[in-house]
């Protein structure tokens, strides 16, 4: 069943949402976020993706340091220069693609990307149709990489090209979105969107969570949980070696962690070695289906770290189960969180300063269940995937957007 279209939702009838990420993990919940409330107002939404890269069809528990497909995987392994050339190449597939589309489906309201470097034949395309191109803003040339680019200087040209032609950009900070006026000056009309999460995919029952609890020996503990990818820039290996010799002056405690990814052997191994398979229990990596129990077992969750310009899916995910968070004071968290009402934060950077908020919430179960629960009706009332497409589309209206087939 399909939403009443009113007000903003007049504005388009179909929707072409482009990217070329591997479509998992978290980009693949943003993607099928803003495109499943786009369909639930009524919009048709087609969602165009490199091959095998479809985030409807990707394997769902796949680890987010694997490629999505053989090619990915070969295409990943070239030396910087190749691979960048590569990502250049792709505009001439991009072009091909879109234009076969929009030969196809003639009713087009506009053209929603989600940005990629190197990338400009979507804008190209939307330009020489007369479409208006919305362009997602989560990654730049001007950040620090894990792979360092080796043609910045274009990708930067390229970029700066991109941000200005664009009808619009969304950002998902405020303090990314003044990082790009600064790297590039004047950009086109943008707005600032933080994540979300639906709460009807984030409840769970009192028997999913005894469940949970029963399964992994969590019962009668306090249990702060993590849920995400064993990646350095997320710190959940940092924050497992400054908590482990402080647990046993807390015994209460118990820590979940979900997931897997490239620190996740070395911080078993740690966790046995220290004896401590009691206390911090390792998932690994579960199926989707699995997720909803976990977070039904614990009482709060942890961040260790995050980019100091992103906005963190999972603490959205965490808030709309109902479960407290602790996280880094980054300008994006603490653009979506209020200290003592619907999280904690602790200074960024400071692993003690994590450890230190983790232990003292921990010991007030009352707190925890407040401020969980109020940060469940923050997201319910505010940060849901349908408040973010009401807002791209109160942008498109402002912009001068309006169905030519309503």
């Amino acid at each position: 069943m399909t939403m009443q279209q009113t007000g903003p939702w007049q504005s388009a009838r179909r929707v072409l949402y482009h990217h070329r990420t591997q479509g998992k993990a978290v980009e693949g919940v943003h993607i099928r976020g803003i495109a499943d409330a786009l369909k639930a107002g009524g919009v048709a939404v087609d969602v165009l993706s490199l091959p095998g890269a479809d985030p409807y069809a990707s394997p769902k528990a796949m680890s987010p340091t694997r490629q999505a497909t053989p090619l990915m995987r070969i295409v990943a392994k070239l030396p910087e220069p190749l691979f960048e050339c590569a990502e250049f190449a792709y505009n001439a597939v991009v072009a091909w693609r879109i234009l076969g589309y929009l030969r196809r489906h003639r009713d087009v309201d506009f053209i929603y990307e989600r940005y990629s470097l190197f990338m400009f034949a979507g804008l190209l395309v939307a330009r020489l149709k007369g479409l208006p191109f919305f362009l997602e803003v989560n990654d730049s040339s001007e950040v620090v990489r894990v792979r360092p680019l080796f043609f910045r200087r274009i990708a930067s040209m390229i970029e700066r090209w991109v941000f200005r032609k664009a009808t619009g950009l969304v950002f998902v900070s405020r303090v990314f979105m003044q990082r790009m006026e600064q790297a590039h000056g004047q950009l086109a009309p943008s707005i600032v969107t933080p994540n979300a999460a639906n709460i009807d995919k984030f409840s769970f029952t009192p028997e999913q969570r005894a469940q949970a609890r029963a399964k992994y020996g969590l019962d009668g503990a306090v249990v702060c949980g993590y849920l995400g990818a064993f990646v350095p820039w997320h710190a959940i290996d940092k924050f497992v070696y400054a908590i482990a010799d402080r647990l046993e002056a807390a015994p209460h405690l118990k820590l979940l962690l979900v997931g897997d990814g490239a620190t996740f052997a070395e911080v078993n191994d740690f966790v046995r070695r220290k004896g401590l398979d009691q206390r911090v229990i390792l998932t690994g990596r579960v199926s989707h289906d699995e997720v909803p129990g976990l977070l039904a077992a614990m009482d709060m969750a942890v961040l260790p770290s995050a980019g100091d310009y992103t906005s963190p899916v999972k603490l959205f995910e965490f808030m709309a189960s109902g479960v407290a968070p602790v996280a880094p004071d980054f300008d994006p968290i603490q653009e979506v969180l209020m200290p003592g009402r619907t999280g904690w934060i602790f200074r960024a950077g400071d692993m003690e300063a994590a450890v230190d908020a983790v232990l003292e919430r921990s010991r007030d179960p009352d707190a925890l269940r407040q401020v969980g629960s109020a940060a469940r009706e923050y997201i319910r009332t505010e940060r849901q995937w349908r408040n973010n497409v009401e807002q791209l589309l109160n942008f498109h209206v402002m912009l001068g957007g309006s169905s030519s087939h309503a």
